[in-house]
């Protein structure tokens, strides 16, 4: 199952791009003998500053077509990473070929983007910047393949 990120804004190099190549690179390699992967970034930029709702329109135009649509959002749900790694194994399981994984820009996602997702996930009450959310997406999806693999990384 081939991994889109699908985010808001564009990430310069620097501290925050490292880590998500990082995950992201040992995601492919533990996740390619699970049917998992390969993972890519895809970045939309409202350069006119019209919204959420044009941020949605270029989100849509960037997600692959047929994929199971998941927002990260502080309304989804919460999830143990056990969990998480329960839910990509499911919709690969159930013959899916894409994943979108959707990061919306500092105001967050459109509501009409959000009802038309077929899953939201939250990272927890708080809000975090959404470079950051990238990060820590990257590792779930690492951690998620670790767990299915039964790796040594995942502790409980």
């Amino acid at each position: 199952m081939r991994i889109s990120i699908c985010a808001v804004g564009r990430l310069r190099a620097g501290p925050e791009k490292l880590l998500i190549d990082d995950y992201l690179t040992r995601f492919e390699r533990t996740g390619r003998a699970l049917g998992l992967g390969p993972a890519r970034v895809v970045e939309v930029e409202d350069k006119k500053n019209a919204g959420m709702g044009a941020e949605a329109d270029l989100l849509r135009k960037a997600l692959p077509k047929g994929a199971v649509v998941c927002t990260l959002d502080e309304r989804g749900k919460v999830m143990s990473s056990p969990d998480f790694a329960d839910r990509l194994a499911g919709w690969r399981d159930a013959g899916r070929q894409d994943l979108a994984l959707i990061i919306g820009g500092a105001d967050g996602i459109d509501p009409s983007l959000r009802t038309e997702a077929d899953f939201s996930v939250s990272f927890g009450a708080m809000v975090w910047p959404h470079m950051l959310v990238r990060v820590m997406l990257a590792e779930q999806l690492y951690r998620a393949a670790t767990i299915l693999s039964g790796g040594p990384y995942h502790r409980v």
